[in-house]
């Protein structure tokens, strides 16, 4: 059995040696370019530069009264049940799921988890209320209620400090409830 050779003439091994050279190169783009126009730079109109601009100041977000109402609401019931260091945080525009936190501190994970059964059953009986989620009630560490636009986060004191979750939202504005 016989096995033909390729053989290159001299014309098509010039080319493949031509054609890799950077001057070759350029030829070849500079006939790529000629046969395409190019658009000429042009200056931007004023509107485009305008849009273009970072805009000065974001603008504020939009009020809640019902939210801060219930916020409001859930920190006097929290007091009722004597927690410690009661906070409310504004976090309208920084986060999409909640307009407010709650936040407090128990003495003990039975008191913690007693909070949060006062909130719960007052906002059901008062305001017919119950809330998308809640977690942590069994261990009494850490609770989160979940009622929407107002989240309420339920602390022992040392697990408070422990997840610092005031120092996560520095830049949210700060009510105390008393």
């Amino acid at each position: 059995m016989a096995t033909k050779k390729k053989t290159t003439t001299k014309k098509t091994a010039a080319k493949k040696s031509a054609a890799k050279t950077p001057a070759a190169r350029k030829k070849t783009a500079a006939k790529k370019g000629a046969a395409r126009k190019l658009p000429s730079p042009r200056k931007k109109s004023a509107a485009k530069k305008k849009a273009l601009a970072p805009s000065a100041a974001p603008a504020a977000p939009a009020e809640n009264p019902r939210a801060h109402a219930l916020a409001r609401k859930i920190g006097n019931l929290l007091s009722d049940k004597k927690a410690l260091d009661i906070v409310l945080l504004d976090v309208r525009g920084m986060t999409s799921y909640a307009d407010y936190f709650v936040v407090a501190s128990g003495e003990s994970d039975r008191q913690v988890s007693a909070m949060a059964e006062h909130v719960l059953t007052k906002l059901k009986e008062t305001e017919n209320l119950r809330p998308i989620g809640h977690e942590g009630m069994e261990t009494g560490q850490w609770v989160l209620l979940d009622f929407g636009e107002v989240v309420a986060h339920l602390f022992f004191s040392e697990a408070r400090a422990h997840y610092d979750l005031e120092g996560l939202w520095a830049d949210a504005r700060r009510e105390k409830v008393a």
